[in-house]
């Protein structure tokens, strides 16, 4: 199949594809006669995975060892759960992090509600952001 052809297979744009070969995750095409780029069934799933493991969260450089070891003969299953272990540990302490941050936003707004607009000093900037000072007794 073409470029476009193979394009048109999984939805994307053919540049995607002249990308991807860039970086090195597709092999070289073979070229037609008139220097066509000419692909095969292995080229689309190749993509497929490419698509699929990018929706998962890795990255092209993690897609690209993971490609390495298959391509050296390995299957590379286990290379692959280590790497979603690690994305996974990431977007547990992402979610953590957002939690903290909606905390500090809700906290905001509520002290924001309280606030008299016409206290707000040009030293402070804005009151809101103002931390309430106590002081010992």
């Amino acid at each position: 199949m073409l470029i476009g052809q193979l394009a048109d297979a999984l939805g994307i744009p053919t540049r995607t594809v002249r990308f991807y070969e860039r970086k090195g995750l597709l092999p070289d095409p073979e070229r037609a006669e008139n220097g066509y780029r000419v692909y095969d069934d292995t080229t689309l799933a190749r993509l497929r995975f490419i698509r699929t493991a990018q929706a998962a969260g890795l990255t092209l450089a993690e897609i690209a060892s993971v490609i390495g070891v298959r391509d050296d003969g390995t299957a590379p299953c286990s290379h692959v759960d280590s790497l979603l272990e690690a994305k996974l540990a990431e977007v547990r302490q992402r979610r953590r992090q957002l939690a903290a941050l909606e905390a500090e936003l809700s906290e905001l707004l509520e002290r924001s509600r309280q606030l008299d607009p016409a206290d707000c000093t040009a030293g402070e900037i804005c009151h809101i952001f103002t931390p309430t000072e106590t002081v010992p007794s």
